[in-house]
């Protein structure tokens, strides 16, 4: 009898559970809203460009929205391999994460996803945009970045820039000219899309001739805005946006096409604490309120929503886009082209090797 009524109460339990999880992956507006006020906390990640001051104008807007009395903390990314990388180690121990909702570049998302470290959700149900929802249901785009090659006005004249890609292969540009990020996925984009792998493959080579100066983004931007090197072979328009505000002398060239582009997806982590507030928290991030927010403080907007700086970039200049079942080639390819460019990759252990 204590078996059975044990089982009993494993199978209620276990009912419970689901109805959980069944509100978790379909539920209303409503519902959620109900759901987030009984949760009280979010704890979300994001890019450092949103800033603190970002962070609460998007959080105050969106307690204002739905009416709830929570507290919002913000996590801005502090090296998003390392974060990537430490949430990774967390889960294989079974730990929970320290946040509700991620905010990282796509193909970063797609690791987690491979790992299953995302919660799904039906966000199409509360009004997202379909072709924003990637990964099936388990992550969402809520800005579109671009990547082109840039270069200082100051030391470069803007009829002497680079017109098109293949211009960064000029012999004019040999001799320490060139600044080359460790942002090799913009080519392994451009592989998966518009070039090919061959012709993509070669570029990189060819490139890889041009003695480049090689660097972490950071100080690439640096080295560019100190006319150390006087072009970027691609930097994000994050960057451009940075300079934009600080009056650093760097501007895209005009004239490469396509423009690389990817986005940046929010998903609710596998174990978070506060679920249901990160679905709604999520949803919100693609309304056209909370892309003003963004807009205004990051520079930052997704294309899917009309009138957005995005969306008007889109509209006039060709763009590429990986899928999501792009991603792992992607993360191949820009390992190679690292290596061919001289990234050197960290040696494993003789303890790894085994």
């Amino acid at each position: 009898m204590k078996q059975k009524r044990l089982f009993s109460m494993f199978i209620v339990a276990l009912f419970a559970v689901a109805g959980v999880t069944t509100l978790a992956r379909g539920a209303s507006t409503d519902e959620l809203v109900a759901a987030a006020k009984k949760e009280g906390v979010l704890n979300f990640y994001f890019p450092g460009s949103l800033t603190a001051q970002g962070a609460k104008a998007l959080s105050d807007a969106f307690k204002k929205k739905y009416g709830l009395n929570i507290k919002a903390n913000y996590s801005p990314s502090g090296g998003i391999s390392r974060d990537v990388g430490m949430l990774i180690s967390m889960a294989a121990t079974g730990m929970a994460p320290e946040w509700d909702v991620m905010t990282i570049p796509d193909t970063f998302q797609g690791r987690l996803f491979g790992r299953k470290m995302q919660q799904p959700f039906d966000y199409a149900q509360i009004g997202v945009d379909p072709k924003a929802i990637h990964y099936k249901n388990h992550a969402v785009a809520i800005i579109t970045a671009f990547a082109l090659p840039a270069y200082n006005k100051k030391l470069v004249a803007a009829k002497d820039a680079p017109k098109k890609w293949e211009d960064i292969l000029d012999p004019k540009w040999k001799g320490k000219k060139i600044g080359q990020s460790n942002l090799t996925h913009h080519y392994a984009r451009l592989a998966v899309t518009a070039w090919g792998q061959e012709r993509t493959k070669k570029f990189v080579e060819d490139l890889s001739k041009q003695d480049l100066i090689l660097g972490r983004v950071a100080e690439i931007y640096s080295r560019l805005e100190l006319g150390e090197v006087q072009i970027a072979a691609t930097l994000t328009d994050t960057h451009i946006y940075r300079a934009k505000i600080t009056g650093a002398p760097l501007v895209f060239a005009k004239g490469p096409s396509p423009t690389v582009g990817y986005f940046m997806q929010a998903a609710v982590l596998k174990g978070a604490r506060h679920p249901n507030i990160g679905y709604l928290f999520i949803s919100f991030l693609t309304t056209q309120e909370a892309q003003k927010i963004l807009e205004q403080h990051t520079g930052h907007s997704l294309h899917l929503i009309p009138g957005t700086g995005a969306y008007n970039y889109v509209k006039n200049n060709k763009v590429v886009f990986m899928t999501d079942n792009d991603a792992r080639t992607v993360g191949k390819l820009q390992r190679e082209y690292g290596q061919i460019l001289g990234f050197k990759r960290r040696r494993r252990g003789k303890k790894d090797k085994k």
